[in-house]
Formats: C-alpha cells, structure tokens, sequence
C-alpha cells in the first residue's frame, strides 16, 4: 500500500475546531482519533459529532428540527471553542479497526463491510512499538 493517500487522525489533545475542520474539508465519513501516544483509539462518525453540537431539544423532538430557524447553526463554531477532541467525542465510541500497510484493497474493504466503519486505521511496527501510518477511507478503498 505505499504511496497510497492516507489520512492522519487528530489526537484527543487537538483543538475540536481543527478536527471538524478535516472532517468537512476531507468530506470524511468518520473522524480517528488518536491517543496521545498516537495510537488508534476511536472511530467517531460524523453524524454522532454533529448531534454533540446541536441542541438538545432539537434531538428529543424531530418536529422541533422541522420548524427550527437554521441560524442556530450560527452558534456551532462558538460551542466547539476551547474544546479538545476529547471533549467533543460522544461517550460511546468505537475502537477503530486496523490492518498492517500491505494489507490489499479487498482486505480493507471486508473489514469495513465486517465492522461497519467507513474508516480503517493503517498501523505500522516499529520494532515492538506500532505506530499510526494513516487512514483508508471507505470512498479510497471502493476508488482503487
């Protein structure tokens, strides 16, 4: 797989802006997320960091979504301000599966089809020690 255009990860010590700005600026499915010491520690779609940004009452009554004036998307950047990624992530997350760099297109791809992630971690060993070489996204992987 050398060569092949992988994605960094943020760690959970990033500042959240810089994280949702990847994410729109990649059109990623899903953020990595890494530990601070840059190992794969979670896989958080997009759709679950967007619900951390909007207001509560909004996700307990989809009427309320319907009639809802989207100037309140007005106050998201306020509400990731100071954040880090760590604090933005939802309490549920996933552990994000990972395959070595010469593992093959079809390998990422039953991996993602077997556990429901648009995003694979590729992890590298240096010695005894694994070190995050990127990430394969599911719009890569169908592209090769």
């Amino acid at each position: 797989m050398a060569g092949r255009p992988w994605l960094r990860g943020m760690c959970t010590d990033d500042d959240a802006t810089d994280a949702a700005r990847l994410l729109a600026e990649h059109k990623l499915p899903a953020l990595l997320v890494v530990d601070r010491d840059g190992q794969p520690y979670a896989i958080v779609p997009g759709s679950q960091l967007i619900a951390q940004l909007l207001p509560e009452f909004v996700l307990e009554d989809p009427l309320l979504a319907a009639v809802i004036d989207d100037r309140e998307l007005d106050e998201v950047p306020g509400k990731l301000a100071g954040l880090t990624v760590a604090e933005w992530l939802p309490r549920r997350r996933f552990r994000p599966p990972t395959v070595g760099p010469d593992a093959s297109v079809i390998h990422i791809a039953a991996l993602m089809a077997r556990t429901h992630t648009p995003l694979v971690a590729v992890v590298e060993r240096d010695g005894d020690q694994p070190r995050l070489a990127g990430v394969v996204t599911a719009a890569w992987s169908c592209s090769s």
